[in-house]
């Protein structure tokens, strides 16, 4: 395993391009398809394109709240005080990865923006502490395991949109409560079971103490905030209109869950992650320049979430959507398609690496797919959030702030994520090729 490490990362490192340039390749590719296949002129391709162009905004807004609010609860100084304190318990190598692995599935699981965030923080904090520890080992083991456990995290994006009122699928599939997506047992499986391979993967590929490369030298941190001086910097770090704004929100909260039931939505979640990061920095100056900080990692949502909304423009204008539908139901059966939509998404993940992002894109696909199979909508809303989960160890997208933090490059743990994946295709496959047998 550790051979097998160190070749992926090398092979990474030399022939993965950007995410963007993903996106602008599947552009040009949706386009093509548009008029040899779909029959479209040129200029009806283009006019399609533009038309669908804008239509992810509500919803990219909804992913960048997602991970900026994360990335605010994670730099919160509370929630920094917990993760050094659990960073003290390690005095061993195999110590150091059981505690960086489970504290970041952990912070996963609540939300992914704070999983990338504190998991990297905890990997620091660790091997700040244990040098006997491999610092490569630790951050991989933290994004990897928050990626292993994303099928039952509060905040997976596609089970939330699909029960989010006004999603696009509304009109065939409805609304499909979480109980059916986070909460479903095909769901919770794959996560306990994808944790604990992945777990004895990287304690497996753990570098030999003479091949340990620790953290040398501790990774700067931003100056402490000033005192305020003026009575405008006394105003801005007002904690009474801080716990007023908090106080409001709890009620607001507590409203919604009363009339809705225990309902989990995009929209009420990042309301939740946004309240509760005010309340943890104690003022509205110091939550605006948390939020300030983490717009950077937002970067890539913002740029590539238009190019989505226009290849689903030309896909549904020029009929793909229905003949790529069509032509997954002619190679599958009701035993099989929750497979083949899987690895289906852990392909399209790669061009498209964001669960939301992504359901938009192949969801309309699948759902009219099954048209005329006895399928449940929800397997294959889990489907396509699995496989995107597996690829997003090979897609760099959302490993970038992970590396920001942590001043590493990709190579020095993209081999190790790789390996992960592997390991979470075997699990992921098995398990979803057993749906239909289970009656999940």
């Amino acid at each position: 395993m550790r051979t097998l490490s160190r070749s992926l990362n090398i092979l990474v490192e030399k022939h993965l391009p950007s995410a963007f340039l993903f996106a602008l390749i599947l552009t040009i590719i949706a386009a093509a398809m548009g008029v040899f296949l779909g029959g479209a002129s040129l200029p009806e391709v283009a006019n399609m394109w533009y038309a669908g162009f804008w239509k992810f905004l509500e919803f990219g807004m909804q992913m960048v709240v997602v991970l900026v609010t994360g990335y605010a609860l994670a730099k919160a100084p509370l929630v920094n005080r917990l993760l050094a304190k659990f960073a003290t318990i390690p005095k061993t190598q195999f110590a150091a990865l059981t505690v960086v692995m489970v504290v970041s599935a952990i912070l996963g699981i609540i939300s992914w923006g704070l999983g990338f965030v504190g998991g990297t923080i905890i990997a620091i904090e660790v091997a700040k502490r244990t040098q006997t520890a491999d610092f490569r080992l630790l951050v991989a083991s933290s994004y990897s395991a928050i990626i292993a456990t994303q099928p039952m995290s509060l905040a997976l994006t596609a089970p939330l949109l699909v029960n989010t009122p006004g999603h696009p699928l509304e009109e065939k599939i409805g609304l499909i409560p979480v109980t059916e997506t986070i909460f479903s047992p095909t769901m919770l499986l794959v996560s306990i079971v994808g944790f604990l391979g992945i777990y004895a993967g990287f304690a497996f590929m753990a570098p030999k103490p003479n091949e340990v490369i620790p953290l040398n030298g501790d990774i700067a941190e931003p100056p402490a905030d000033p005192k305020p001086q003026t009575a405008a910097e006394k105003i801005d770090n007002s904690i009474i209109v801080n716990t007023i704004v908090v106080v409001f929100g709890i009620l607001a909260i507590s409203l919604y869950f009363i009339a809705n039931g225990f309902n989990l939505e995009l929209n009420i979640m990042n309301f939740i992650f946004l309240v509760v990061g005010i309340g943890l920095h104690g003022s509205p100056a110091k939550y605006a320049k948390c939020i300030t900080d983490g717009i950077p990692a937002a970067s890539g949502i913002v740029l590539q979430f238009p190019f989505y909304a226009g290849i689903i423009g030309i896909m549904a204008g020029s009929g793909l959507i229905v003949m790529i539908g069509q032509w997954f139901a002619s190679i599958s059966t009701e035993a099989t398609f929750p497979l083949f939509t899987y690895i289906a998404a852990m392909i399209v993940n790669i061009f498209v690496p964001s669960a939301g992002g992504q359901w938009q894109v192949q969801g309309p696909v699948m759902i009219e797919a099954i048209q005329n199979m006895n399928i449940n909508p929800a397997t294959i809303v889990n489907a396509v959030s699995v496989g995107d989960m597996t690829t997003n160890l090979l897609q760099p997208f959302f490993v970038l702030p992970t590396l920001g933090l942590a001043k590493l490059g990709l190579k020095d743990i993209w081999g190790y994520c790789m390996t992960a994946m592997l390991i979470l295709m075997v699990i992921s496959g098995t398990i979803f090729l057993l749906v239909p047998v289970l009656g999940w």
